[in-house]
């Protein structure tokens, strides 16, 4: 599997244990503090790269020493950064994320660079060479620019997926409507569907966005599993009965894994299941890039785990 994955690239710094934050100046002691790479794009090309996936990717991050860092761990899992582009009077984008017991996160964000990311930073030929783009975070480029780079790579062949990135709160059908039509693979989570879709119920909302021409759509439901939908039916797929550590990253490696099934010939339902078996054994530890696992690793997982259904 040849794959670009495009868009969003964070760092993110992860701090665990956090009940609550100390009052003033007060200080609290925790067990673990990492730095990670993540966001739709960057996170997804580790656990595709972790699968046996061939991943270029590119986005925006800055020259400051975040994007530095952030260069080096996507380059230490095996990603191919060299079309990450550069920008010298904008930060690379990054969070603080800090960690509940109970594996929740919430975040403190900065956008940064990835808002600078346009039409004139796309890899074009690597996207026409490649057998798959994965677009992360569409919304943060504009629908029209999504729709360019999306139409491309379907007119040269290539197979196109999209995750978002905003809470569906956030969320609204212009943001994304004129790129659904170029969409083979949408894979948003049930919050997502609801707010971009406008519906009210998880199953309206993902007709109303496949009416618009989204493929197949993946939708993540955090402990309830993965709901699919294409042309040929709609199936459940459980999550994986886990101790969960941290829930960062699980949507992304849904997202690898999810992906990786399609390229090895797999129907949508069987390839939720992959993505279903990355997310899990993601959420054991912390951070996106938690696991020493492989493609093998994780069908035997799966294979052998039970779920919570």
């Amino acid at each position: 599997m040849k794959v670009v994955t495009m868009g969003v690239h964070v760092l993110d710094v992860l701090v665990r244990p956090v009940e609550a934050i100390p009052d003033g100046q007060d200080a609290t002691l925790v067990e673990d503090i990492r730095m990670t790479a993540a966001g739709t794009a960057g996170g997804t090309a580790l656990t595709l790269a972790r699968l046996g996936a061939s991943v270029r990717t590119a986005g925006a991050v800055g020259t400051d020493p975040t994007g530095d860092m952030l260069v080096q761990l996507l380059r230490r899992a095996g990603v191919d950064t060299e079309f990450l582009v550069r920008r010298a009077d904008t930060p690379t984008s990054a969070s603080v994320l800090p960690i509940r017991p109970n594996g929740d996160r919430p975040s403190l964000h900065l956008l940064g660079a990835n808002l600078t990311y346009g039409l004139d930073d796309v890899p074009w030929d690597a996207v026409a060479e490649a057998g798959h783009l994965h677009l992360g975070g569409p919304e943060l480029i504009g629908a029209d620019v999504a729709a360019r780079i999306l139409s491309y790579a379907k007119d040269h062949g290539t197979v196109t997926s999209v995750d978002l990135l905003a809470p569906g709160a956030l969320g609204g059908f212009e943001l994304i409507g004129a790129a659904l039509p170029y969409v083979d693979h949408l894979l948003p989570n049930e919050d997502q569907v609801l707010g971009f879709s406008g519906e009210r119920d998880p199953v309206a909302g993902v007709e109303k966005l496949r009416a618009a021409g989204a493929g197949v759509v993946a939708v993540t439901r955090g402990g309830d599993g993965a709901l699919v939908v294409s042309a040929d039916g709609s199936w459940t797929v459980p999550a994986f009965a886990v101790d969960v550590v941290d829930t960062t990253g699980c949507g992304d490696a849904f997202s690898a894994g999810y992906l990786r099934g399609v390229a090895l010939g797999r129907a949508p339902r069987e390839a939720a299941v992959l993505g279903c078996a990355a997310a899990a054994l993601v959420a054991q530890g912390l951070g996106s890039d938690h696991g020493d696992f492989d493609l093998a690793a994780a069908d035997a997982f799966a294979a052998s785990a039970r779920t919570r259904a």
